[in-house]
């Protein structure tokens, strides 16, 4: 059974870094059926897929956010990490690593494995 774990720090300041990482277990990220995405839900909203890694590393993001957002990953460790520069209060959300065939999707049935989330404020 694979499983996800996200952690990070739970408050980050305006104009910083928020940087989060996804330690995966019972499973590889090196493998080659499988894409790990970072999706997040603002207070009161609906989910927002981020961006993703995929097998050989390749990288994919969503053009609201690619910008600011950079997703990489340490295979030594079998982990993936997100890290959104510049946050504004916007950015407040509960943040979720998960990981699926496929990736883009905004839904909890389009993915295999999700992490509990972590919520993440951004305030002063």
């Amino acid at each position: 059974q694979v499983q996800l774990q996200e952690s990070g720090p739970g408050l980050v300041k305006p104009s910083q870094t928020l940087s989060l990482t996804c330690t995966v277990s019972g499973g590889s990220i090196n493998s080659p059926y499988d894409y790990w995405s970072w999706i997040r839900q603002p207070p009161g909203e609906g989910m927002e897929w981020m961006g993703a890694i995929g097998p050989i590393g390749s990288t994919y993001y969503n053009p609201s956010l690619k910008s600011r957002t950079s997703i990489s990953r340490d295979t030594s460790k079998n982990q993936f990490t997100l890290q959104v520069s510049n946050v504004t209060p916007e950015d407040t959300a509960v943040y979720y690593c998960a990981s699926g065939p496929a990736y883009g999707g905004n839904r909890k049935d389009q993915y295999h494995y999700w992490g509990q989330g972590t919520q993440v404020t951004v305030s002063s």
